[in-house]
């Protein structure tokens, strides 16, 4: 079977399924249980069924399909159950995982020959995979890791954020439902109907499980690296910093850094969190920036609503960031201090200083620090260290080659853009 059938037989199924007299509530428990242990027990039966990369092709290319389809409605799941981020941007970015994330075509097997024979070198799976998902990106992170977990042949066990199961759940659901209409084993994503913080302790040390994704805040992946004996990928926090020198295109700039730092409201760890521009460009990029739907604060602005976003700021400048305005849109941040802004406002920004709490934390929210320096080098050193060694994201907008090449080096970021 090529991939042109797979996808023919999905689009068939799928489309029997929208026409389907099927009662919604057994949708919601396909792949739901009551207890970890069975949870476990039935995606261990599941992978049984993954051996053939044939079957895996099938049940990705059924992901994708069902993912895409429903990826409006998952998101409006999310920002109602969670309240936090924007309903277009989740969408853009479940369209975005269930069309992108890799399948099995990058998974190669290697071939080594020499004078005394032949050796095949192939991937094995791990059997069933732990994976452990935030209140952020819930259906998002739920199509990804069950692509990029099925393409290698493994059952997954979710353990969604609480604040998020209900939309984890339904995503996990409806990709299940999919894939077993498209011919594919019962049971490879499975969750538990309530979960909690034990649920991911007890995934971090549960026999039978070699291998835990986990994607989350520093608190939950220290705890994971802390309690498991198990292998571990993790995707934790980040302070992403952009430069922005005297060479770079300050309306391309302005508009990127705004898009950026508002998409989702700013919940993905990768977004832009404080911006480092060289003097003789700060005045002219964020009076950009203000015709990009970006709102500008003043400094007793920033004072005043400092207290509302962050707690507890430690000797460095620290601080712990308030739930409740995690991923908010600025409108509500800004009503907060008895701000109105008009009602398109994605982004608020401030100046501040390199050691101000909203530099140092990051936030998570569409509230952008902008931090003045005397040149490139100085901002590139600032870069870093605000960055704080977290080694995962920077950016920066530049014509000069040199530049890029000395932050790129210096940043040492796994993404640099």
């Amino acid at each position: 079977m090529n991939q042109q059938d797979i996808e023919q037989v999905v689009k068939a199924v799928l489309l029997k399924m929208q026409s389907s007299d099927t009662p919604s509530a057994a949708v919601h428990e396909m792949g739901v249980f009551a207890s970890l242990d069975d949870a476990v027990a039935a995606a261990k039966v599941a992978q049984q069924g993954l051996k053939s990369v044939a079957m895996r092709q099938l049940a990705i290319a059924a992901i994708r399909e069902a993912g895409e389809k429903h990826a409006r409605d998952l998101a409006e799941l999310a920002v109602s159950e969670t309240g936090m981020g924007r309903v277009e941007d989740k969408f853009a970015k479940n369209v975005a995982q269930a069309r992108g994330t890799p399948g099995v075509e990058c998974l190669s097997p290697q071939v080594l020959t020499g004078d005394n024979g032949l050796t095949l070198i192939e991937n094995a799976p791990w059997g069933v995979v732990a994976s452990v998902t935030p209140s952020t990106n819930p259906a998002a992170t739920v199509i990804n890791n069950a692509i990029s977990l099925i393409a290698a042949g493994n059952s997954v066990i979710f353990a969604p954020h609480p604040a998020a199961k209900k939309v984890s759940q339904r995503a996990i659901t409806l990709l299940n439902q999919a894939i077993v209409a498209a011919g594919g084993p019962e049971n490879l994503l499975v969750t538990v109907a309530n979960p909690d913080i034990e649920t991911a302790q007890r995934l971090f040390k549960f026999p039978g499980i070699g291998l835990l994704v986990v994607t989350g805040g520093e608190a939950v992946v220290e705890a994971a690296r802390k309690h498991t004996n198990k292998r571990l990928i993790a995707a934790g926090a980040g302070n992403p910093p952009v430069v922005v020198d005297e060479t770079a295109d300050l309306a391309r700039a302005a508009q990127s850094i705004v898009k950026g730092a508002s998409f989702d409201n700013n919940i993905i760890c990768a977004d832009e969190k404080v911006l480092i521009v060289v003097d003789s460009v700060a005045d002219e990029l964020m009076r950009l920036m203000e015709g990009q739907h970006a709102v500008k604060l003043t400094a007793e602005q920033a004072q005043q609503l400092q207290p509302v976003l962050l707690k507890n700021i430690d000797e460095r400048g620290k601080g712990t960031v308030s739930r409740d305005w995690v991923g908010r849109d600025a409108g509500k941040i800004a009503a907060a201090i008895g701000l109105k802004v008009p009602q398109e406002t994605r982004l608020l920004f401030v100046e501040t200083t390199a050691e101000h709490p909203f530099a140092v934390t990051e936030l998570m929210m569409p509230v952008l620090p902008v931090v003045r320096v005397a040149n490139v080098a100085d901002a590139i050193a600032l870069a870093v260290k605000l960055e704080g060694g977290c080694h995962h994201t920077a950016a920066m907008h530049s014509r000069n080659i040199e530049n890029m090449n000395q932050m790129a080096n210096a940043i040492d970021t796994s993404i640099f853009v």
